[in-house]
Order: C-alpha cells, then structure tokens, then sequence
C-alpha cells in the first residue's frame, strides 16, 4: 500500500494507506482504524470481500504508538490500555465498565484525522469511518464529533467509552446510519459495552442496531455479508 504520507500536503502527522494509488475525482472514501496490538495492514483484506455498491477508496490509518505484542513482536496502538486488567476481567467473568474511560490522546487523535481529512479535499458527506475493537472506538468519536456529519460509522467489536462526551455529541448526529457487529462470546471486549454504544446511539436519534454472532473478537463472513447489505443503503 502506498503512503498518504508521500503526496505532498496530505499529510498531517496520521500515516495512512491507501488501498489503491491515491485517487482522484469522485467516490466515497472509507476510513477503517485496526485494533489494538495490529497494524494498518491488518484490515486490508476487508476492500477485496466488501463490495459497496458505488465507486469506493479504501484507507487504513496507522496506530500512532507501537506496543509489544509478544516476544520481538511489536504492533501498533492508538493509544495505551491495561491489558492486565482487561485479562483479570475476562478470567473473573466481570468485564471491566470502559464506559467512564477518556483516553488522554483522543482530542488530538481527532484533530490530526481532521485535517487529514481536509488536506486531501475530502467532502464529510463521502466518507465513512469505522474501525475494530480500539480502531472502533477511535473511529467513533471521530464520528461524533467531526466538523459535518461523516456519511456513515461502522463499529466491529467496538465498545462506549468516554460516555459524557459522546452522550452530548450525540444528538448533533440524529438520523445519521450506524453499523455495528459483535461476538456473543467476545472474552477481549465483553458484548455489553457494544450495548451500551448501540443504546446511546440509538436514544440520541441515529439509525442502526447492533447484529450479534456466535463468536468472539473478530470479524466473521456473516458481519462481512451485513455489511455489504448495510452499504446499500446508504
């Protein structure tokens, strides 16, 4: 994949990677943000097996901070978690309440994507964010509080977090389409937390509902296939 980076004044401090050359002309243009722990690679499989029904470019943003995932293996973050916790949660059958979490880097993890946004001369209208996991809940709060109401969100094993934030921002996208899907037997991110999200957005007037499957944290054909039909509607 090629670099916005290396097209001279689209970037703005965010590493993202087109599917294809950058594009010219019209379209709509989906942004997805992978999880915790992988890296803007991760997701690129999804622009071959998720066919939108209209002219579409694909990018995939590249964690600001790289973390350790095992021994000499390192991946990619938007920001740091307690993995410790999270783990201690799942073996205890409590899942942790990540709703009063307010990440310290997402005010300016929003501003840089801003500005990619209008460094590349995109139209808000065109673009659909989403993301998996961490990449969800980065992807939702870039959604909630963009400058103009993006086309459309898309939250695979997402959860709600920095609640009061959201809850205000809300209402600002009443009847603006969301897309959400999650494992039943999710042991990373429990599906109450996707709940939680689906009830804020849902009670402040955007359209969507969550699609739960039998499996854990991941992003199963039959999301692939919801998905799809999802696009079509909007």
């Amino acid at each position: 994949m090629q670099k916005i980076g290396s097209i001279p004044g689209a970037f703005k401090g965010l590493e993202v990677y087109p599917s294809e050359p950058f594009p010219e002309g019209q379209g709509q243009h989906i942004f997805l943000f992978h999880g915790f722990g992988a890296d803007a690679y991760d997701l690129q499989s999804l622009a071959e097996v998720i066919k939108p029904p209209q002219p579409t470019h694909w990018f995939f943003p590249q964690g600001v901070l790289e973390v350790p995932i095992g021994p000499g293996w390192t991946g990619r973050a938007w920001w740091k978690i307690d993995v410790m916790a999270l783990q201690q949660a799942a073996q205890s059958g409590q899942p942790r309440d990540l709703t009063q979490e307010k990440p310290e880097p997402l005010p300016g993890l929003r501003q840089k994507f801003f500005e990619t946004i209008q460094s590349l001369k995109l139209d808000w209208k065109n673009v659909i964010v989403g993301g998996f996991s961490q990449g969800a809940m980065l992807a939702t709060d870039i959604f909630l509080n963009a400058p103009e109401a993006p086309k459309a969100l898309v939250v695979l094993s997402g959860a709600l977090i920095n609640k009061e934030e959201w809850k205000k921002a809300a209402p600002n996208r009443a009847g603006s389409k969301f897309f959400m899907s999650h494992g039943r037997q999710d042991g990373v991110l429990a599906i109450r937390g996707a709940s939680q999200l689906e009830s804020l957005l849902t009670q402040s007037g955007l359209k969507g509902h969550l699609d739960s499957f039998e499996g854990q944290h991941e992003i199963p054909m039959e999301t692939i296939q919801k998905l799809n039909q999802f696009l079509k509607t909007v």
